[in-house]
């Protein structure tokens, strides 16, 4: 960032400050000027400091001075003045050491960045009495005596014509373009003015809003007798604050949109067009942490996440293959393509169809929402409760004899949801409730019941005869399943009771319709 140090000091076309002298306006930078003690700034010619003139505040007869003078004469290096060692310190300074091209400037005289670094480093950096130069020592004056002052600056002066010279016949670094139009460069990135590096709408837009009629006087809002701020003055300074912070999160979403090239619409729809849907949905997941990375690092990333899944696939294609009892590459391929064959197969038509080239298109089947506590629990149900893929009237008496034992058919109870009718196409009788005598029928609601959704309607009408709320019922529904699964799916009614520590008629009739749900049965 850099630094106007004073309102009469330009930048000339050699570079280096200009100084110039506050009353006539003399350029005084190669001459002798005289510097005001007090007035921050302020710079003489002799002769207006001859004839006593003055201007602003400043008063010759007060205060004090300083004689400056050129110092066009080498101290540390035989090319480097102490004039320019001066603007050196001065500009490393006022710039920071490593901006070297903002150092140069200040120097002037031509001088390039990496000139100026170069003797940086050697002079300070290298030097053996670190930080200070070699020739250090105020006493040491045989560099002085061994060039004069004249030839030094008649050196100095032809190395600025040869190099001004240079300047004037060098090719132009960057090529002159058309001026950018403050216009929208692309209908689809709104509003953004590229001559203005800005966008119509900016973030947190309305942020000047608060500040647009803040007015700040100097002197203002502190108190005289004790020296602190007012209530008034500090409300400002917070609401300051805030909209300091504001600007600062609108400049960080536009380096976001900078560093990763998000304006060049045209190029990053052409690349987004060549990658899959998978990489596009892990590209997608990958964008929050594009605001913490470089462009590079994001892109690096991005393809590390993309190789890992690539990897993950691939590792899960060669798990089939072993499961497969696949040992080679080229026995693999020929799976994946018989693979790729049979799902793109239309299922066969039945034999003795009449139209048996005619495919009627199947009706969708509605999806029942299985109840929660099978959902969480059917990985761990024993073999005898587990849900088997969904029976249909094709099943062959040879693949139901696979599921029993000793002529006994080991069929789930449920259909791999605890709300669906049992296996097999048999049809599940409703079950009736009957009231129990001295038990009022509750009206059940989602307005005085929260958890009524989650019941199906028998059990809502269970719940209701039996003057049960959702919630409790719900929870002696899953300790019930659940210790029915530790005893192999059978409990007894006695334990049932037990468990749901409620009237006994109402926990036999809750027993009952388990048992007919097909969730438990009878031990």
């Amino acid at each position: 960032m850099g630094v106007f140090r004073k309102k009469t000091i330009s930048r000339g076309t050699e570079g280096g400050l200009k100084y110039i002298c506050d009353v006539c306006s003399k350029d005084i930078t190669a001459t002798v000027r005289i510097r005001c003690n007090v007035c921050a700034e302020y710079d003489l010619c002799v002769p207006c400091f001859k004839d006593g003139l003055t201007s602003q505040n400043h008063n010759p007869a007060e205060h004090p001075f300083l004689v400056i003078e050129q110092h066009s004469i080498p101290i540390y290096d035989r090319d480097w003045g102490a004039d320019e060692e001066l603007c050196l310190l001065e500009g490393a300074e006022v710039y920071g050491v490593g901006s070297w091209a903002d150092i140069a400037d200040h120097i002037g005289g031509y001088r390039t960045k990496d000139e100026v670094r170069d003797h940086y480093i050697k002079t300070y950096i290298d030097s053996p009495n670190f930080p200070l130069p070699v020739n250090a020592d105020p006493r040491d004056t045989k560099m002085a005596e061994e060039i004069p002052r004249e030839t030094f600056q008649a050196r100095k002066k032809r190395r600025i014509e040869e190099r001004k010279e240079e300047a004037k016949t060098a090719p132009p670094a960057t090529p002159k373009q058309k001026p950018t139009a403050s216009v929208p460069a692309c209908h689809e990135v709104q509003g953004y003015m590229p001559g203005r590096l800005e966008f119509e709408v900016e973030f947190a837009n309305e942020a000047e809003e608060a500040v647009q009629h803040m007015q700040f006087e100097p002197g203002e809002g502190i108190n005289l007798r004790t020296g602190e701020l007012e209530p008034e003055m500090e409300f400002k300074m917070v609401v300051m604050d805030i909209y300091n912070s504001r600007l600062t999160a609108r400049a960080d979403r536009k380096k976001v949109i900078f560093e990763h090239g998000l304006l060049d619409y045209k190029k990053n729809t052409n690349i987004e067009k060549k990658k899959t849907k998978e990489e596009k949905a892990l590209f997608d997941k990958a964008k929050p942490f594009a605001r913490m990375m470089n462009h590079q690092d994001f892109t690096d990333f991005a393809q590390s996440l993309n190789e890992e899944h690539n990897l993950r696939q691939a590792i899960a294609q060669l798990q089939d293959w072993r499961h497969m009892r696949i040992s080679n590459m080229k026995e693999g391929e020929k799976y994946e393509q018989e693979k790729q064959a049979r799902l793109a197969r239309p299922p066969p038509t039945g034999v003795f169809d009449r139209q048996a080239g005619v495919r009627t298109e199947k009706k969708s089947e509605q999806k029942v929402i299985p109840d929660l506590c099978v959902e969480f629990t059917a990985s761990e149900l024993p073999e005898r409760l587990r849900p088997l893929p969904p029976a249909t009237a094709e099943w062959t008496t040879s693949q139901l004899s696979r599921h029993g034992t000793n002529g006994q058919q080991k069929v789930p109870l449920m259909d791999g949801n605890a709300n669906a009718a049992p296996a097999f196409g048999h049809v599940k009788s409703k079950y009736n409730v009957t009231p129990l005598p001295g038990v009022a029928r509750v009206d059940l609601k989602s307005e005085n019941a929260t958890d009524l959704h989650l019941l199906t309607k028998e059990e809502a009408e269970l719940c209701s005869v039996l003057g049960l709320m959702p919630k409790p019922y719900l929870v002696m529904k899953e300790g019930v399943i659940s210790e029915a699964m530790k005893n192999g799916g059978g409990l007894k009614r006695k334990s049932v009771k037990e468990m749901c520590k409620i009237d006994p008629s109402k926990s036999t009739r809750l027993f009952d319709f388990f048992v007919h749900s097909g969730w438990i049965h009878k031990a």
